[in-house]
């Protein structure tokens, strides 16, 4: 027994965007039953454990019915309901915790001669409140507007120093939180679908561009918001108002760690969305070589460290799917880059969609040794400068 409980170790999974989605067994082979077996086995007790959730409950509303007697009594109705309703209200103040945490942080510093900066709320495709931001420079003329989609599990406010870098080079910038991050509405680290984030920056850029007419606009997205930039850029009108994209470690390529987890994701994201696996790696794998960067991510409070929730891995492992069936339809101008060292998303990923993507304007710029979050190694400032000198190209 002890040798079969060695051999079927759990693998812990990560807050992020990698493969590790969700936790599976690990050295299948060497266990007790063949593969093969403990693969159908498995498969049999999942599709078990869903129709029992699935038909439980009609059953009982059957037999209810056919005893004459009314499904629920009117106190465990009032106290589902009430159950409910202490779910939105605590969902709602926790929405408004994070938003003030939000609003909170100083997106000038030093620098406020310089940059004039404002937050607002704006409301997406769902009617939902996000979170915004824009830093825009004090004198000169704007030569081009970056509106900023950050990844999964954090907030536009961790990007407060490249927007200034961007300021200084008479950039303007705007930024958004997707539902469930930051200050915007939703649970934390809860998303229920990665369309809905796709069908908001697309809105969101609409609004920019109206708000600035005739300003050449770019959108930047970090992993799986570079996998949300690209998808958005994939629509013909959404191409139209924009210059071009910037991909920072994009989320292609993301593959559940076993075969197992792809078949039966698509259910439990259905039957229990909001689910956290248990045994999360809150640091997960690490992101950065600088250490101060990591230590600030991992005490930021909106900077979501749980567990990753069923319907937000389900949801990534989707569009990922969907991005990598599609690189030929990709004729958006793009830059992309990724640090070879990266063990949360694909380098070669990344290089796929350089070669495949018939865009006319594409560059790639894969940085030896450099790991996740590209703008958070000790580098930053020279992979911001890269950024700025690609979008100069493209405005020239």
């Amino acid at each position: 027994m002890e040798a079969a409980a060695a051999a079927l170790q759990v693998e812990e999974l990560t807050s992020g965007a990698s493969s590790r989605i969700i936790p599976v067994f690990k050295n299948l082979r060497q266990s007790i039953l063949s593969y093969e077996s403990f693969r159908k086995s498995l498969l049999l007790i999942y599709s078990f454990f869903v129709w029992i959730l699935l038909l439980l409950p009609r059953r009982h509303r059957l037999s209810s019915t056919a005893a004459s007697s009314p499904p629920s009594s009117p106190k465990s109705a009032s106290s589902a309901i009430r159950y409910r309703k202490f779910g939105i209200r605590r969902d709602e103040e926790d929405t408004l915790r994070r938003r003030a945490l939000a609003e909170a942080i100083d997106m000038v510093a030093d620098d406020n001669r310089r940059c004039q900066w404002t937050t607002s709320l704006f409301f997406g495709v769902r009617r939902n409140a996000l979170f915004c931001r824009s830093w825009l420079p004090v004198y000169g003329e704007i030569k081009g507007i970056v509106i900023i989609i950050h990844g999964l599990n954090e907030h536009s406010g961790r990007y407060t120093h490249f927007a200034k870098e961007l300021v200084s080079c008479n950039f303007g910038v705007y930024a958004m939180d997707w539902i469930g991050h930051g200050g915007s509405d939703g649970l934390h680290g809860y998303v229920p679908s990665l369309d809905h984030v796709v069908a908001d920056t697309a809105a969101f850029l609409e609004k920019v561009k109206l708000e600035n007419p005739g300003v050449p606009c770019f959108l930047f997205g970090h992993s799986t918001g570079g996998a949300v930039v690209l998808k958005a850029a994939s629509y013909p009108h959404i191409e139209e108002m924009l210059e071009g994209i910037i991909l920072t470690s994009p989320a292609l390529r993301v593959k559940p760690a076993h075969p197992i987890v792809g078949a039966v994701a698509p259910i439990f994201s259905m039957v229990v969305p909001r689910f956290q696996f248990k045994g999360a790696n809150k640091r997960g794998i690490p992101v950065s070589r600088d250490p101060a960067a990591l230590l600030a991510k991992y005490s930021d409070p909106l900077v979501y460290t749980g567990p990753i929730r069923v319907r937000t891995g389900h949801e990534i492992l989707r569009i990922s799917a969907y991005l990598m069936r599609n690189f030929q339809s990709v004729t958006v101008p793009f830059f992309v880059l990724h640090g070879t060292a990266d063990r949360v998303t694909d380098p070669l990923a990344s290089q796929d969609l350089y070669d495949k993507a018939p865009s006319k304007f594409k560059d790639i710029k894969l940085y030896e040794g450099y790991l996740h979050d590209l703008l958070f190694e000790p580098e930053r400032e020279e992979i911001a400068q890269d950024i700025i000198d690609w979008m100069e190209k493209r405005l020239l």
